[in-house]
This record gives C-alpha cells, sequence and structure tokens, in this order.
C-alpha cells in the first residue's frame, strides 16, 4: 500500500491545480506498478527535450505535443513548467543548436526546436542537450535522488556519484520534474545497490577505447544474470572520467545495467567484500582477452573502404576530448564528400570557441555537433552512406542498422580523422 505525505496527497487532491494533479496521478500509478510503498523526493532530472526525437514534427502546437509526449492526457492543459525544487537539464535532442545542414535535417525543424527551447526555458528548464550532463553542470552529490532518460547517465551517476536513481522515460521524467517525487525503488533502495557478480577484467584495459569495448563485453557477458548489480576488479590502472564515460555508455549498450561498482574507484566500493555486502557466495564472471576481441570484431567491419560520414564523440565529448581532436585536425583537410563531426553539449561547444579549438576543426572542413548524435537526429542524415566511421562501441553498435548494409567501421578519433581526410577506411 503506497503511503503519501500530507504535501503528496494534497498534489494527488488537486490542491495545487489540474496540471501538478495529472503528473501526481501518474507518479502515484506508476509507484503502485513498480510496488513502491512511498516516494522519494527528486531533487534533479535529466530529460529529452525541447522536441522530443520521436516527435518529428507530429503537432507544430507546444502544449498539444507536451500533453501527448509528457503529460499522457488529452486534457486541454497547458505547459506550466517544472517545480523549482528540482534542477532539470535537458538530454540530447532532435537537431543540432547551431546548424542542421551536416545531418541533412530540415530548417523548419530547426526552428521549431528553438522556438520550444525558450518555452521550455521559461518553464525551469537549463537547455543544454547533451547525454553527459555531468560535464555540463548536473553534478547529483552521494545519496542524491535523480532520474534520467540516459542509459549512461544512470550508470555514472549511481556509481560514480553515488547518488541515487533510475533510469525512466521522457514522461516519468517529467512528472518527477512538476511534482518532485519519484517511486521509491530499484536503485533508490539501499539494499538493491550491492553488488551480486564480481567481473574479473582479463583483457587489455588502458586506452578509453579498451574501456569501450571491455565495457561492451561486460554487458554482453552479464545479460544472463537478472537483476545483477557488478563489481569490476582486476589489475587495471585507475580509471579517469573519459575512460568510465566510455565504459558506462558501452555497457548501456548490451545491457540493462543502471550500476556498476569498481573495485578502488567507485565511492560504495572500497573493497570488492564491502560493494558485495559481505555476500560469500556469489557468480564470477571473466573478461578475456578473448571476449575483447569478440566485441571488436562485432563493432568493426573488416577491411577498407570508402567513408562519406564520420560521428566522433559517443558520450559527448569533454572539452579535454575537444582539445585532443584540435591538436590531431590541425594543418590536416577532410576529403571531399566526407561529413566528420565531433559531438558535444553547447556549452563545451562555447568553451572550445573560445579556447581557439572550433576554429582548428572548422578550418579542416569538419563541425562541432551539438545537443545530439545521428542515434536521435539521423534520420536522414544516412543518405548515399555506404561507409561510416565511429570512436564508440554504442555508435557502431546502433548505426549498423541504419546503414542498410553499408559498411561500419571502429575505431580510434584518430583513425577516424585520418579516414575523414582520406576518404578511406584503412583498417588497423
Amino acid at each position: 500500500m503506497l503511503k503519501l505525505t500530507e504535501y503528496e496527497q494534497e498534489m494527488l487532491d488537486g490542491k495545487f491545480g489540474r496540471y501538478k494533479q495529472v503528473a501526481m496521478e501518474h507518479i502515484v500509478e506508476f509507484a503502485n506498478v513498480m510496488d513502491a510503498e512511498e516516494l522519494v523526493e527528486i531533487s534533479k532530472v535529466h530529460i529529452c527535450a525541447p522536441v522530443a526525437p520521436l516527435e518529428y514534427g507530429q503537432s507544430d502546437d507546444f502544449d498539444e505535443s507536451f500533453r501527448r509526449t509528457y503529460l499522457w492526457t488529452k486534457e486541454p492543459l497547458k505547459f506550466e513548467g517544472y517545480s523549482h525544487d528540482v534542477y532539470v537539464q535537458t538530454d540530447g535532442g532532435a537537431v543540432d543548436q547551431y546548424d542542421p545542414k551536416p545531418m541533412y535535417l530540415p530548417e523548419s525543424l530547426y526552428e521549431k526546436n528553438h522556438a520550444w527551447e525558450r518555452i521550455f526555458a521559461q518553464g525551469g528548464v537549463s537547455i543544454v542537450g547533451s547525454c553527459t550532463p555531468y560535464l555540463n553542470g548536473w553534478l547529483p552529490m552521494r545519496g542524491e535522488t535523480f532520474m534520467t532518460t540516459e542509459s549512461s547517465n544512470v550508470l555514472f551517476s549511481n556509481s560514480v556519484f553515488g547518488a541515487c536513481g533510475n533510469a525512466n522515460g521522457t514522461a516519468a521524467c517529467a512528472w518527477a520534474a512538476i511534482t518532485g517525487r519519484g517511486p521509491k525503488c530499484g536503485m533508490h533502495i539501499p539494499e538493491n545497490r550491492l553488488a551480486t557478480v564480481e567481473v574479473k577484467v582479463e583483457c587489455r584495459c588502458e586506452t578509453p577505447r579498451d574501456w569501450d569495448i571491455m565495457g561492451y563485453s561486460l554487458g554482453r557477458k552479464i545479460i544472463q544474470h537478472n537483476n545483477a548489480v557488478p563489481v569490476v576488479t582486476g589489475s587495471f590502472r585507475k580509471p579517469d572520467i573519459i575512460r568510465l564515460k566510455r565504459m558506462f555508455s558501452a555497457i548501456a549498450t548490451t545491457s540493462g545495467l543502471e550500476m556498476c561498482h569498481i573495485e578502488g574507484v567507485t565511492p560504495e566500493a572500497p573493497s570488492k567484500d564491502i560493494a558485495l555486502g559481505g555476500k560469500k557466495d556469489y557468480p564470477v564472471i571473466h573478461i578475456t582477452q578473448e571476449d575483447y576481441d569478440a566485441s571488436e570484431a562485432m563493432l568493426c567491419d573488416e577491411g577498407c573502404g570508402p567513408v562519406q560520414l564520420i560521428s566522433v564523440g559517443c558520450p559527448h565529448y569533454s572539452l579535454e576530448e575537444i582539445r585532443n581532436a584540435a591538436d590531431y585536425i590541425r594543418g590536416k583537410t577532410v576529403h571531399e564528400g566526407v561529413r566528420l563531426i565531433f559531438w558535444t553539449s553547447s556549452s563545451i561547444r562555447e568553451a572550445a570557441r573560445l579556447s581557439g579549438y572550433l576554429e582548428a576543426i572548422e578550418q579542416a572542413g569538419a563541425h562541432i555537433g551539438t545537443n545530439g548524435c545521428p542515434l536521435v537526429q539521423g534520420f536522414e542524415c544516412y543518405r548515399g552512406v555506404t561507409g561510416m566511421a565511429v570512436d564508440a562501441a554504442k555508435q557502431a553498435h546502433y548505426n549498423r542498422s541504419w546503414l542498410k548494409g553499408g559498411k561500419m567501421y571502429y575505431g580510434t578519433m584518430e583513425q577516424c580523422v585520418d579516414a575523414a581526410v582520406s576518404g578511406i577506411w584503412e583498417g588497423k
């Protein structure tokens, strides 16, 4: 039986208006489905907006679209914004913040997105448009509660920050942002956060790409264990934020994990025994070099071939990674007929502009794409593409289905830039 506080009951009874009441009705229904006994206060929400990736022009009326996509109601309610007690930041969206042309997106979508951004911003939303909100000021502390639409962010926030939250859909995140409440379930419950499986890393694990492939392998091998929470052990060097975000993005591609401890790295795993909560009997998974090699073969087609689209930056690049890309591409020129796009948030793009990195990248004929990636902006961008190169397991995994028989190549940032310059993927 779900227990509500006095304030929560007042929201449900409509004391604060029908708009908030509808959201609260959905939260209560959601909580009952999840067998939650109570609600938790949500302090941070990360959500897809303004034009939701699946919306794509279905309605030109903002309130109608918001009702359908976020409120799940046919009642003629108008958008009244989100709770001031919740910090809301946008996930990757349907169109670039600055230029829709590199993705072959219509100007009308670009203009619509900007118009709706202004409405969301007036309603209390910070317009960032990134799958890496923690690089842009969305920083939940240990024990702080959150909801997010981004599968890699839920892993990062639970595991690295020790915050408490679950991956949810766009509508559920909107209900939480309106009411400041969510069901107490999943990673909000301490015992659910304890590790249940040990994952021993025995493969190469040095570079960011290694951590990407290792994470992809981990997700592939752990899906046989229902509701697993792994603790990763091994003799690898302590990873930085770049390696961790690559790993978690790849894990989220091949599994539904929402938390992953790393012994001696993440805050709830100072040791394997503490992460496991004292368990003595638990399964052990080994990630071998053979597993690594098999994953790499799944992600990258063999041989060489022409490329027309290069997408780099998944999850979104940090300023450090943009700097490294600018340093590598400086003095080079992208081959005619090739699109090379480095993906990041608009805030990091602005820092890159101030630092001179944007100029170096654009002088080479490449672009800094913002507030999305081909997976949420790419309904049209694959036209004429017979070969695509990426530097992320997630992009290689999902974009393959869009290519309809085209070649998918997966490598380092440097290999991707080299392919963009020559027009040919050269292989290993």
